[in-house]
């Protein structure tokens, strides 16, 4: 088994990749599943996940996304799309899905659906979209992690217009709003960024024990 902190180094948001090189559909199933495991808040998971792997469509989001290779080099484009609003569905058909998967009476969880409405049914639609994108990224970091241990390269982007990609993905009309993308491949030889030694903040400066 791999070393989880070494698989951490290795991984660099990869700013070219090898775009002969495809992600066998087994191992994209392993991140696709692993994205489906990702906590969020009260389990909602409040976001839908696009993966695109077309080329026109992939040439489109290129286009949308400021001409970044990224989008048509890499094998696979992961779009994460948070619900900019909801209501109770959202709740109730969880909580419906909830008591089939645990072979629960109809019913039982219905204290827990109320704790659940009254925590977020009665924030502002902005709020809610702030609350709603945040479990989008949860769900980004359990993506990025997982691809790491598979050592399949990731670059998580926030350069690209949002609206165009709504637009092209046919979004707007399913209450969704694209927040964040994965572009997920292979690196290429010719990415300098490989070679650099990563930066982050010392743990002292990071951690604060209490």
């Amino acid at each position: 088994m791999s070393n989880y902190i070494e698989d951490l180094n290795w991984r660099y948001a990869t700013k070219q990749f090898d775009a002969a090189k495809k992600v066998a559909d087994n191992d994209l199933q392993t991140l696709k599943d692993a994205v489906q495991l990702s906590a969020s808040s009260y389990g909602l998971q409040p976001y839908k996940i696009i993966v695109v792997e077309d080329e026109t469509v992939k040439e489109q989001l290129r286009e949308a996304g400021y001409n970044q290779s990224q989008f048509t080099d890499a094998s696979a484009i992961f779009v994460f799309a948070h619900q900019t609003d909801f209501d109770s569905e959202l709740i109730d058909s969880y909580i419906n899905y909830a008591e089939r998967i645990q072979e629960l009476e109809s019913g039982a969880l219905d204290q827990y659906a109320n704790v659940m409405k009254n925590a977020l049914l009665n924030l502002p639609q902005e709020a809610k979209a702030g609350w709603t994108s945040r479990q989008a990224y949860i769900a980004l970091g359990n993506l990025l992690s997982a691809a790491a241990t598979q050592k399949i390269d990731t670059c998580p982007m926030e350069g690209f217009d949002a609206d165009a990609f709504d637009t092209i993905l046919g979004l707007k009309d399913q209450n969704l709003h694209a927040v964040v993308v994965a572009a997920v491949g292979y690196r290429s030889a010719d990415d300098t960024m490989q070679h650099a030694k990563k930066v982050r903040r010392p743990q002292e400066e990071l951690f604060i024990t209490i």
